[in-house]
């Protein structure tokens, strides 16, 4: 018996140990931190490089928040379209965005001179520049978001199915050019024809457009390449286009302090990144273009100079309509030009 009895008591002290280990592991379980869950929209396709660096930016924050954040990507438009994307950061359709501030033209008084055809030497230093110039200027027109980083293509050229080495050769040519760069073409003497990128091979194929005005990546990315002779070095007054990476100011607001520290620091790499992408493109695009033995024309001193000096008008214009809205247009433009110099000073170019 009492050997029974004091079985009876072990199993009782055992069940009692297991019962209290089992709640310890349920409070255990219940304090742990649950992650917090983002949505990315990028109207770039999902295998464009811009696109899977979003993916490979997700997955780092993902492991530098030691999976405290959580980013789910949507690309090619799926949450968001590129016009759309902006606005849908900022009322929550999506936690973070990707898009090009020139899609939804007079929301970025000051921001849209990033675009200005100032002569970018290539994409590492025209995304270098755009960020600088975000940051040094914290425009009141981003403060509806937390803009995370700006990236930006290499110099816009001009891509033509005959042969353009002088200013004379522009005049009445039909070039497509969207947005801020129509204004580039009226500037020239060309005639403007707007349409979406995807539109542009048929359009040249079929002679609708005579050229166009585009990074030499698009070249090889849009096959482009096939249906033109030639390309212009007209990198003087080569353009670009500054893309935002922007978080809903709420969401982070509300995230750790480590989580944010950890987020800024991988922004800073992936400027870099982005940067080099565009420069890998574009390296692309031109192998491309040689490989199709296309012309590549290069562009005497002269001839930069009556470019640049047709384009000038652009930039005071610029200046001249921010100052008109109380914005710091004079010294953003000095800035930009400044820092353009810079970077092209150490190449000869």
């Amino acid at each position: 018996m009492k050997s029974n009895h004091s079985l009876v008591l072990g199993l009782l002290a055992g069940a009692v140990l297991v019962a209290g280990c089992g709640k310890q592991g349920v409070a255990d379980a219940g304090t742990k931190k649950q992650p917090v869950k983002l949505t990315y929209s990028v109207f770039f396709p999902p295998t464009h490089v811009q696109s899977k660096l979003a993916v490979e930016w997700a997955e780092e924050v993902e492991k530098r928040t030691g999976g405290q954040v959580e980013i789910t990507v949507f690309s090619g438009g799926a949450l968001t379209k590129a016009d759309q994307c902006y606005q849908g950061v900022v009322d929550g359709v999506s936690d973070i965005g990707m898009s090009a501030f020139a899609y939804t033209r007079g929301r970025f008084p000051l921001l849209e001179g990033l675009d200005l055809p100032v002569g970018y030497p290539d994409g590492v230093a025209a995304t270098k520049i755009v960020n600088a110039l975000a940051l040094k200027f914290q425009p009141a027109e981003t403060q509806d978001v937390k803009l995370l980083y700006v990236h930006a293509h290499g110099p816009g050229i001009l891509a033509s199915k005959q042969p353009v080495a002088r200013l004379a050769d522009l005049k009445g040519l039909k070039i497509r050019a969207t947005g801020f760069c129509s204004k580039i073409v009226e500037s020239l003497g060309g005639m403007p024809v707007s349409m979406p990128q995807g539109d542009t091979y048929e359009a040249l194929q079929k002679g609708v457009v005579d050229a166009t005005f585009c990074p030499v990546e698009t070249l090889k990315g849009w096959k482009q390449g096939e249906v033109i002779r030639c390309i212009t070095d007209s990198k003087c007054v080569g353009y670009t286009t500054a893309f935002f990476v922007a978080m809903n100011k709420e969401k982070w607001d509300k995230l750790p302090a480590e989580s944010k520290a950890a987020i800024e620091a991988v922004n800073a790499e992936w400027v870099v990144k982005h940067g080099l992408a565009w420069n890998e493109a574009d390296r692309e695009g031109l192998a491309y273009i040689v490989e199709l033995k296309r012309n590549i024309i290069p562009m005497v001193p002269e001839e930069q100079a009556q470019w640049m000096e047709k384009v000038a008008p652009m930039l005071k214009d610029y200046a001249a309509r921010a100052t008109e809205k109380g914005l710091p247009g004079e010294a953003f433009l000095k800035e930009l030009q400044a820092l353009v110099a810079a970077a092209r000073a150490p190449q000869g170019k």
